[in-house]
């Protein structure tokens, strides 16, 4: 940790440093443990992306119930957060009940599908406008707009894009239907969840905003994040619609798979083309 960051902790936390340790971080900056002489323990994360959205992100969800660090200072270059102990593995217990508080946390509704502001989910911004249909938000502002950050960097061959283009239409159709806004997480994964005693004690690194909650079903499948217990509680719960392990995950699969292409190159590349594929084969006119 750079000396400089160390005085901005000093500053804020009206305490000294006694020791650094960096942790597994995300997408998006360095992450270190720092514990404090009084006694405290915080998280310090810093980079090259406005940490003050990931700020704000945590503290509007906290704010809604999840379990999620509390952020005691937040700007561009710096955040500071609590420090939760715990571990990522996942057991049908752990599962059930990460099922229960996102049931909860997509109970949370708003005016439209959006957010109060812009997001990012890794180092790529979620443009958040209020947007009363939910096929064409996500199609403009998800699908289209990580296709059109990826043809300007370059980073997805002509070929491939123009297919993400030609499938758009029958993947607006498969996901056109009454659904209200819901609250979601944005990113979970395994590594951005900490368990302990049989419970989630944390939710880490949102990505969040107001969807159809079935988009974090879908990104927890693709991840193999959860399993059937999970699922299985979620449906006792909330509810899931037929339709959606039959179609529509595989259209929600889209948007992260064009984000990996976008930041991870060609690893990803075949994994979009199959699930096109499938996208292609739900054209009724076929």
């Amino acid at each position: 940790m750079e000396e400089t960051t160390r005085t901005r902790i000093r500053e804020v936390v009206d305490g000294e440093i006694d020791a650094v340790r960096e942790l597994d971080g995300g997408m998006i900056g360095v992450v270190e443990r720092v514990d404090l002489a009084d006694g405290r323990t915080l998280v310090a994360k810093t980079g090259e992306t406005p940490l003050s959205v990931e700020g704000r992100m945590l503290s509007y969800l906290r704010d809604r119930g999840l379990p999620v660090p509390t952020v005691h200072h937040a700007n561009d270059e710096l955040l500071l957060m609590d420090f939760i102990e715990g571990c990522s593995r996942l057991s049908p217990a752990i599962e059930r009940d990460a099922a229960e508080r996102l049931a909860a946390l997509h109970d949370h509704g708003a005016r439209g599908f959006g957010f109060p502001f812009d997001t990012l989910t890794g180092p790529v911004e979620q443009p958040n406008p209020w947007t009363d249909d939910w096929a064409r938000f996500y199609i403009r502002h998800r699908v289209g707009h990580v296709l059109e950050l990826s043809r300007e960097a370059g980073t997805i061959d002509d070929a491939l894009a123009n297919r993400v283009e030609a499938a758009v239409d029958v993947a607006a159709a498969a996901i056109d239907r009454p659904v209200d806004p819901g609250l979601i997480h944005g990113d979970v994964w395994r590594t951005n969840l900490l368990a302990s005693d049989g419970q989630l004690v944390a939710f880490l690194d949102p990505a969040c905003y107001y969807a159809d909650p079935e988009i974090e079903l879908a990104y927890a499948d693709w991840t193999g994040t959860f399993g059937e217990a999970f699922f299985d509680r979620y449906d006792e719960v909330r509810g899931i619609d037929p339709g959606f392990f039959e179609r529509r995950r595989f259209v929600y699969r889209l948007y992260p798979l064009l984000v990996h292409v976008h930041l991870f190159g060609a690893s990803y590349q075949s994994e979009l083309g199959e699930t096109l594929q499938r996208i292609h084969g739900m054209d009724d006119r076929t």
